[in-house]
């Protein structure tokens, strides 16, 4: 697995309330995200593919070994932030894939949020039903 020694870049990814920090190594392929393999991490098959697909646009899908730690958030915001941050470590091994990276939009921190509740309110939008008498 990754080894500390190998590490090419280092980078963080954040989507939501999720932050994730990627180490990439030269490798074969290997996910290891909070100690586990991305199957048993991320089951579903979508963000799973979500989570790849910075690799298969720069055609690197089995040169690097992945390692992250993910805190924060639910599973759909971890995964986008571990896109985030795998787009961003492949920028820094070579700068020359930023822009098929960028073109995917995956350099592109994803900015929305849930917006809080406000006063007097009942949620964030929703108001209290209108009385006229």
């Amino acid at each position: 697995m990754a080894n500390l020694l190998n590490v090419l870049a280092t980078a963080t990814g954040k989507r939501k309330t999720s932050v994730a920090r990627v180490r990439i190594a030269v490798g074969t392929g290997n996910f290891q995200i909070n100690g586990r393999q991305l199957e048993d991490y991320f089951p579903r098959e979508a963000l799973q593919m979500q989570i790849r697909q910075p690799l298969e646009s720069v055609n690197a899908v089995g040169n690097y070994d992945i390692s992250a730690n993910i805190r924060g958030g639910g599973v759909g915001g971890q995964a986008g932030a571990l896109r985030h941050g795998i787009a961003r470590a492949l920028e820094k091994v070579d700068p020359k894939l930023r822009s098929s990276l960028k073109r995917g939009g995956f350099l592109t921190r994803d900015a929305r949020k849930k917006e809080r509740k406000k006063y007097g309110q009942r949620g964030a939008r929703a108001r209290f039903q209108f009385s006229k008498r």
